[in-house]
């Protein structure tokens, strides 16, 4: 199964119109250390690479990458789950509240660390992962007070997800009593497994495993995509499920619910690049989670869960998805005509050419009919940056400004003339006599006009210089005008070449 541009435009619509659910994340809390640095030498102790390390950085890792990932896609989200009485615990229960997750949930063992995965980097190649943790199953006190803590959590929330990670945290009374009273309410309950055992899920709405766990839990190879569909039944039934949702890498994603109406397809991965896959199952589980709250079709749910865990994985370490970058994505995943934005895509497309680094540049007329100066014009406004968008005249405006004859070609048009050329990156379309509104959205790091603007003021000066930005006049090819072609067509008088006029 595949999404078509169609269907990712019904994507980008229901986007822009996402509520904000409640989902509560139950599950095995985890802090992911990063040790990033160089190696430039072998210890002369051991024949073992020496890492200088420059950074070391704190993230969320487990089910708290979970959370952080709906708590970025604008989601109320409520954590429960177990750390220690030590520093570490306490810097979790700071990382939560920094991003904005309630943390009432969170539980104190005293008995056991909060866990602690240590990655050591050399650039984008991990090469040492140090564990500290306990795998032992929690003590009865803290498994009641955990029970109890989920259980406030599923009388208030949209949607639960069990992250398992096998730590000790969602025995079966727990995983039992959630996923009853979660029925009883008519609340979806996601799980994210871990073992052999799917059983232990009875009841679930969907549970997500990838290619691996899927096989562990059959206890036999799913060898190709054609036995894809007797693995889900079979895993199904074994766990009364709803549905279930496998990852499979490359491969991308397959879904297949039991109960008719049948629901089955596969969505190809969209990863460009790939640098790390750390956190990439936690981001399709925190998707899934987000739009089951809302109800989604799952096949739509699925396809947004791919695009997402494409952004991460083009990125090192677990990373949190925005919906401005979900946005990007979707965008960029258009064929050739995704250069042309709308309103709502400028925001996202803007943040993803920000992240990467780009020097936007800026520039905006009527392009009605397009001949040389307009091509000298956009070569010229390129040369100044790394990305080029552009912004048009609706027809409406082109009417005001030129007159009642103007445009001769429409926006539609227009925006896919500019499109197909190479020195243009992105085209947006705007209403107004002026482009204020558009630029103040873009803040391009250069403002690009025609000399002949010189003497007139330039739009959108103030604000662009104000920003950290510069203005460039463009030199303005002498003889070429919309307005002279036009004329010289209606009076039958051919263009003399290269003479300028």
């Amino acid at each position: 199964m595949n999404t078509s541009p169609i269907e990712n435009r019904l994507l980008e619509e229901r986007l822009t119109t996402l509520a904000n659910p409640r989902l509560a994340i139950i599950g095995d809390l985890i802090m992911d250390r990063y040790m990033i640095g160089d190696v430039s030498r072998i210890s002369p102790e051991a024949p073992i690479p020496v890492l200088a390390v420059k950074t070391n950085e704190l993230r969320l890792g487990g089910a708290g990458n979970v959370a952080a990932n709906l708590v970025a896609m604008e989601a109320n989200v409520e954590v429960v789950g177990v750390v220690g009485d030590d520093g570490l615990g306490r810097a979790m229960r700071e990382e939560f509240e920094a991003v904005g997750a309630d943390v009432d949930g969170l539980v104190i063992d005293g008995g056991r660390p909060t866990i602690e995965k240590t990655r050591m980097m050399s650039g984008v190649q991990q090469m040492l992962r140090v564990d500290r943790e306990e795998l032992t199953a929690i003590p009865a006190e803290v498994e009641q007070r955990v029970l109890e803590a989920s259980l406030r959590a599923v009388s208030r929330c949209d949607c639960i997800v069990l992250s398992d990670y096998g730590k000790g945290l969602l025995t079966d009374k727990v995983l039992g009593q959630v996923i009853g009273a979660a029925r009883k309410r008519g609340i979806p309950v996601l799980v994210d497994p871990k073992g052999s055992d799917f059983s232990r899920y009875r009841g679930a709405t969907m549970v997500t495993p990838n290619h691996k766990e899927a096989e562990l839990a059959l206890g036999r190879p799913i060898p190709d995509l054609e036995s894809l569909p007797a693995a889900a039944d079979e895993l199904n039934e074994q766990a009364e499920l709803d549905l279930i949702v496998i990852t499979l890498s490359a491969d991308g994603i397959y879904f297949k619910s039991r109960e008719k109406p049948l629901c089955e397809g596969r969505i190809p991965a969209v990863a460009r690049a790939v640098y790390d896959v750390t956190g990439a199952g936690d981001t399709v589980v925190s998707q899934l989670a987000l739009y089951l709250a809302l109800r989604w079709d799952i096949a739509d749910a699925v396809a947004m869960a791919n695009h997402a865990a494409g952004v991460v994985v083009e990125r090192l370490g677990t990373h949190s998805v925005t919906r401005p970058e979900l946005m990007a994505r979707l965008v960029a995943s258009r064929p050739a005509t995704g250069k042309v934005l709308t309103d709502a895509d400028v925001a996202g497309v803007m943040e993803e050419w920000r992240r990467k680094g780009k020097r936007v540049v800026f520039t905006n007329g009527c392009f009605d009919v397009i001949h040389a100066g307009h091509v000298s014009y956009l070569r010229f406004a390129r040369s100044k940056g790394d990305v080029l968008i552009v912004g048009v005249n609706s027809d409406e405006s082109v009417s005001r400004l030129k007159g009642p004859t103007r445009p001769v070609n429409c926006i539609d048009d227009r925006l896919q003339v500019l499109a197909a050329m190479e020195m243009v990156d992105a085209v947006v379309a705007f209403g107004e006599d002026t482009p204020k509104n558009i630029i103040e959205r873009v803040t391009p790091d250069v403002l690009v006009k025609g000399e002949d603007w010189a003497d007139k003021g330039v739009v959108g000066r103030e604000w662009v210089e104000s920003h950290g930005g510069q203005v460039v006049l463009a030199p303005v090819m002498a003889g070429r005008s919309t307005t002279s072609i036009l004329e010289r067509a209606k009076s039958g008088e051919r263009a003399d070449s290269g003479d300028g006029h």
